[in-house]
C-alpha cells in the first residue's frame, strides 16, 4: 500500500501543556480517510500542524517521503502549497468575490493570470454544483452550505494531490452534509487526490470514507480500514463510532480540539 503522508512520533504542546503525544499516522494514496475523536482530543491541533501552522515539537511529518520538518522553509513552503486545506469556519475572506476566494492562491502564489485563474474558479464551481453566476456574489451573500462549496471549491483550486479538511459537514443540515461529502469523494476521484478529513458525524466517519482514525487526549488509539470497525476490539472506538453514553471516553472541557 503506498503512502502519501506519513506521521511518526509527533508531538505537540502549548505554553508547556502537551497536546498531541507521540502521533504515528499513515495516509493510503488515493484513499479518502477520516479522523474522529472526542471534543478536545487534538483533531484540529494535528491537522494544522500538518500543513504548517503550528510548528511540531517533534516528530517527522513526510509527504511522498520528503520530511517537512527538515526542509527549508522555501521549500516547505512550496510543498505545503500543494496542499488543499479546507477551514473549520470555511475562512473566505469578506471583502473578495466568490471567484477570487477560490483563486487566491493561484493569483497570489503563483502569479497566475486573473482572466485565467477566474475560468478555473468557475471550473471549480461547477464541481460543487454552484452555477457561474456564484462567481461574483460575496461570502455574506452565500448560505452556510454554499459557503462551504465555496471553501471546498478554493480547497481544489490547484488540483492539489493532498486534500485536508476539517470538519467539512459541521453546522449544515442532513441533506446538505450529504451533498458535501458526495462532492468530497467525487473531488478524490476525479483529481485522484488523497484526502484526510476531521469529522464529528459518526454516519459520515463508517460509511463515507476507506480508512478511519481515531484520536483521543492527543494520542493515536485506533487506525484502519473501515471494513474492519466493527470487528474491532476497541471500547474507546467502539463508543465514538456508535454515539454510546457509557464507556471509557469521558467528557473533557477547556482543552485544544
Amino acid at each position: 500500500m503506498l503512502i502519501k503522508l506519513r506521521v511518526t512520533s509527533l508531538s505537540k504542546g502549548f505554553a508547556g501543556t502537551p497536546v498531541l503525544h507521540d502521533i504515528d499516522l499513515a495516509l493510503p494514496t488515493g484513499k479518502s480517510s477520516v479522523l474522529i475523536g472526542p471534543a478536545a482530543s487534538g483533531k484540529s491541533v494535528l491537522m494544522k500542524t500538518l500543513v504548517g501552522l503550528y510548528p511540531p515539537d517533534s516528530g517527522t511529518i513526510e509527504i511522498d517521503g520528503r520530511d517537512i520538518t527538515r526542509l527549508r522553509d522555501r521549500e516547505r513552503a512550496e510543498l505545503i502549497e500543494t496542499i488543499g486545506m479546507l477551514f473549520q469556519q470555511g475562512g473566505l475572506f469578506d471583502s473578495l468575490p466568490v471567484w477570487e476566494n477560490i483563486a487566491f492562491m493561484l493569483i497570489n502564489r503563483q502569479r497566475m493570470d486573473p482572466t485565467k485563474a477566474r475560468e478555473i474558479a468557475i471550473e471549480k464551481l461547477a464541481m460543487v454544483n454552484l452555477t457561474p453566476d456564484t462567481a461574483d456574489l460575496y461570502p455574506n451573500d452565500l448560505s452556510g452550505g454554499m459557503q462551504k462549496r465555496v471553501g471546498l471549491a478554493r480547497a481544489i483550486a490547484g488540483d492539489p494531490e493532498l486534500l485536508l479538511l476539517d470538519e467539512p459537514t459541521a453546522g449544515l443540515d442532513p441533506i446538505s452534509a450529504n451533498r458535501i461529502n458526495d462532492m468530497i469523494r467525487n473531488a478524490v476521484d476525479t483529481l485522484g487526490a488523497t484526502a484526510l478529513s476531521i469529522t464529528s458525524d459518526m454516519e459520515s466517519a463508517r460509511h463515507r470514507y476507506d480508512h478511519l482514525f481515531m484520536i483521543h487526549e492527543g494520542r493515536m488509539l485506533w487506525a484502519g480500514p473501515n471494513s474492519e470497525i466493527d470487528q474491532a476490539d476497541n471500547p474507546y472506538l467502539q463508543q465514538m463510532i456508535n454515539g454510546r453514553a457509557e464507556g471509557p471516553i469521558k467528557m473533557r472541557l477547556h482543552a485544544r480540539g
